[in-house]
């Protein structure tokens, strides 16, 4: 019987964005420094890196308690910073062939389709993940319902897991230009549009910002 592991993929939500923003070689290092970042804690949680693909790093967990774990810490302490994109993650356990040191096959393919469509700042897993993880302290599960996934026949149940922390407790503000969280104190400035305060890294997105806010805003 093949060995049952899950497969991790974060990356950063609105890369697109902070490229077109500030430009390849700024994106460069925030992926640079995000992948180092990840790297630190995967000894602590039994994981190992498979691979980097652009801005998202695919990680290899043999316990799914410690998949969870490890992907609340990605989103939760390195997401979290100030200058730094939100980050997103997907999982899904089950057995995988391995060969030259990557990973192929269906466990795989659905770990990555989830990532796909998990929000910026959340960490997304499947009810395979949910049952082999069981309960964990500090770790609340909160069921999403049935998500038709790209190259999948039937939808699959999907689920969030968050810390045992309030709902966007301490969460920076996002600058809506490059996608980056700000500090309040550090902004480089702060435009009020539709009756809210937007805060930005740098006055580059000020500028775009004011140039054109409804083109950085989701449609009313």
């Amino acid at each position: 019987m093949a060995e049952q592991q899950t497969f991790l993929f974060a990356d950063l939500a609105g890369f697109t964005a902070l490229t077109e923003a500030h430009g390849d070689d700024e994106a460069a290092d925030l992926v640079t420094g995000f992948t180092g970042a990840v790297r630190e804690l995967l000894p602590e949680h039994d994981a190992e890196e498979v691979k980097t693909i652009g801005d998202a790093v695919m990680i290899r967990c043999r316990r799914a308690d410690a998949a969870v774990q490890l992907g609340l810490r990605i989103v939760e302490e390195i997401g979290g910073r100030n200058r730094f994109p939100s980050i997103r993650v997907g999982m899904h356990s089950g057995p995988a062939a391995e060969r030259g040191g990557d990973f192929f096959g269906a466990t795989v393919n659905l770990a990555a389709r989830v990532a796909g469509v998990a929000p910026g700042g959340q960490v997304l897993l499947t009810e395979a993940t949910w049952k082999a993880a069981g309960p964990s302290a500090g770790v609340t599960i909160v069921e999403l319902g049935h998500e038709s996934l790209r190259n999948l026949a039937d939808p699959v149940l999907l689920l969030r897991a968050r810390g045992s922390g309030p709902e966007d407790d301490g969460e920076l503000p996002i600058d809506p230009v490059c996608r980056m969280a700000v500090e309040p104190v550090s902004s480089a400035g702060v435009l009020r549009h539709r009756g809210t305060d937007f805060h930005f890294c740098s006055i580059e997105c000020v500028r775009a910002f004011a140039a054109d806010p409804d083109r950085y805003l989701p449609a009313r």
